[in-house]
């Protein structure tokens, strides 16, 4: 049975997914969920994610929602396809881990937030905080210094090789390139090379291309 991918175009939470499944090169059917006119909270996405947001993934008999729960079961169940984006090697692992529990809880929680506010308020009507837009970008610089002293000795965050813990930036640091925040990125040298050379993966590419 096919892979189903069922999501939004623009939910970054549905470009990560299909991100991973772009490294891995594997064929998957791309299915869109219509929120305007409440296919989220219908079958078949409803029997799949209960909470009837996306995304929502199939891979034969098996169901999971939650992007980083998915990409994680790719990377485990795929590893012999394409790009490795874990480790065999324990200790590799392990680090390539931790930057995974960083990118989730440290963050994607401020940039989404950013994100958000910046970008898709604007769209459905709503006035930019400029407080909180504000108080966003200090915290996030905050842990963009953190992550400038890491690629200074690594050139992934996970190690040489580029990994999961990378692949997940990606969405939202393609959002926030589009906004004011792109200066935080450019005022640290090597988190700006390291954004950039996520933004240029044929990957990432072919997603903002279809």
């Amino acid at each position: 049975m096919a892979i189903k991918l069922y999501g939004s175009p623009l939910s970054p939470p549905v470009r990560r997914v299909r991100l991973c499944l772009e490294e891995k090169g594997l064929d998957y059917e791309d299915i869109t969920i219509d929120f305007s006119t409440g296919q989220n909270k219908k079958d078949p996405l409803i029997s799949i994610n209960p909470f009837g947001q996306v995304p929502g993934f199939e891979d034969g008999d098996l169901q999971l929602f939650e992007s980083r729960a998915i990409t994680r079961y790719i990377a485990h169940a795929y590893a012999d396809k394409g790009t490795p984006l874990i480790s065999d090697d324990p200790k590799k692992m392990a680090i390539i881990g931790l930057w995974l529990e960083i990118e989730s809880l440290k963050f994607d929680i401020i940039a989404r937030k950013l994100s958000y506010e910046i970008l898709v308020n604007p769209l459905i009507g709503k006035a930019v905080d400029d407080a909180l837009v504000e108080k966003g970008q200090a915290e996030l610089a905050v842990v963009l210094d953190v992550y400038e002293t890491r690629l200074a000795n690594s050139k992934y965050l996970g190690g040489e090789d580029f990994s999961l813990a990378d692949l997940h930036h990606i969405p939202i640091i393609s959002n926030l390139m589009k906004t004011k925040v792109k200066a935080l990125f450019e005022a640290r040298p090597c988190v700006a090379a390291w954004a950039a050379m996520l933004l240029a993966r044929p990957s990432w590419q072919k997603i903002i291309a279809a």
